[in-house]
């Protein structure tokens, strides 16, 4: 049986989760700004707490973005830096997937409009249905103004929000059944998502894991 691990810096929140032998296990933390310092050791304790080493982990899933620029950056350096030494495989995973997912466990919803607060008057924006107990993508992730975000084309039956871009909610033009304003990624719910992944064979190697910031044309000009 795999052996996962999970963390997630990309926004206030620092969490890390384990699947071993079968069973998870998660730490979850709101540390604005601590996530540096803390990670490494979350990791370490949640391992000991589990009886394991970072020996027996077959891959490491991490939030991938988009997120705050430091806090993504910070997943990936260290993801990269134990895959590298284990000689492990990576899963990147979306962190308005990991907000949906979450909805989807503390809610019982099946269609979200996950939204995290994107600063500069912008939100992150990503709609996800649920399959199989998955959930998935609908359209396209984007960074946009809170005005111009809207459910799919297709969109029916009801949906819930999720994440703190419905801080934005009066300017967001969308119907809910429900929202959580307050909700932020949990490591646990990326675990799940990354497990989904790891069966479809969908690891890659470190050194392709890359930040998906969705502002890329603004942070990182392409190079000519």
């Amino acid at each position: 049986m795999s052996t996962l691990l999970a963390l997630d810096t990309a926004t206030e929140a620092c969490s890390v989760a384990l699947l071993h032998d079968g069973k998870v296990t998660s730490h979850y933390e709101v540390i604005p700004r601590l996530h540096a310092q803390k990670l490494l050791p979350m990791i370490q304790q949640l391992l000991a707490d589990a009886g394991t080493t970072l020996q027996a982990v077959d891959a490491i899933a991490f939030g991938r973005g988009p997120g705050a620029f430091t806090g993504v950056r910070i997943a990936i350096g260290v993801v990269q830096g134990l895959a590298f030494a284990l000689e492990r495989p990576v899963l990147p995973v979306s962190n308005l997937a990991v907000l949906a997912q979450r909805a989807y466990r503390e809610h019982g919803v099946s269609q979200v409009a996950a939204a995290i607060d994107a600063r500069m008057d912008e939100v992150y924006w990503g709609c996800y249905r649920e399959t199989a107990g998955e959930m998935r993508l609908v359209g396209n992730e984007a960074v946009l103004p809170p005005e111009v975000a809207a459910l799919p084309a297709d969109a029916s039956g009801e949906w819930f929000g999720a994440g703190t871009g419905w801080g934005y909610a009066e300017r967001i033009g969308v119907s809910l059944s429900g929202q959580d304003a307050g909700m932020l990624p949990h490591a646990e719910d990326l675990l799940t998502l990354a497990r989904f992944a790891w069966e479809r064979g969908e690891a890659i190697v470190a050194d392709e894991a890359q930040p998906v910031y969705l502002r890329d044309k603004v942070a990182t000009p392409k190079a000519r």
